[in-house]
């Protein structure tokens, strides 16, 4: 069967915890302890994707690899900004799948209208500090000792990606006074022609 990309239901959150578990339990990459439930990641999946997608890519009718978005802050002045992850299953790496997900979850966010996207990397870590980079993530930063796992502390260093260039209008032809369209939900989008087009645009990127 052709790989697919498409957007997580809660079926799926087996699955990814298969992926996701492991890294919790002998990695840094994720700062908790503790791998979260199947109920819990199943709330986790229903409480974002009311408003940003969250994308599996499945070969063979196997979750191999995830990558999603959260708000990057609740104050109402960040809402044109999230922050994104990626997990891929460690038999699949180095196949193009983070590279592909991004690419269609980036494609949704805008036509979202979101602006800005975060991705925080405990370091080091150099194959994900790769991905980001490829998929065109510039470093901004990095926090020295912020996070306290398996008995040592690591940094965080954080790295940004524009989705698209910065749009306003003035009101009542007020340049001192200028609006910026709010993100639109995901059922919004969904109803755009330009919805499957952006959803399997990451899929030309697979190497599988």
């Amino acid at each position: 069967m052709k790989p697919v990309i498409r957007l997580v239901n809660e079926n799926d959150a087996l699955q990814m915890l298969e992926i996701y578990a492991p890294i919790v339990r002998e990695t840094a990459i994720s700062f908790e302890v503790e791998p979260p439930s199947k109920t819990e990641f199943q709330g986790r999946i229903n409480s974002y994707q009311q408003q940003i997608p969250w994308l599996v890519c499945e070969i063979n009718q196997e979750v191999v690899g995830y990558a999603y978005a959260n708000p990057y802050r609740t104050r109402a002045a960040y809402q044109w900004s999230v922050e994104s992850s990626v997990y891929v299953s460690a038999n699949y790496r180095r196949k193009g799948i983070a590279r592909a997900l991004y690419t269609s979850l980036f494609k949704l966010l805008r036509l979202q209208g979101f602006y800005n996207v975060v991705a925080a990397i405990a370091l080091p870590n150099q194959p994900s500090v790769a991905v980001h980079e490829s998929v065109g993530f510039s470093p901004v930063g990095v926090l020295r000792r912020v996070g306290y796992k398996f008995g040592q502390w690591h940094d965080i260093g954080f790295w940004q990606l524009s989705l698209q260039p910065e749009s306003c209008y003035s009101i009542d032809g007020d340049m001192s006074a200028q609006f910026v369209n709010p993100p639109v939900s995901l059922a919004e989008i969904q109803k755009s022609p330009l919805w499957n087009e952006a959803l399997t645009s990451g899929l030309l990127l697979l190497r599988v």
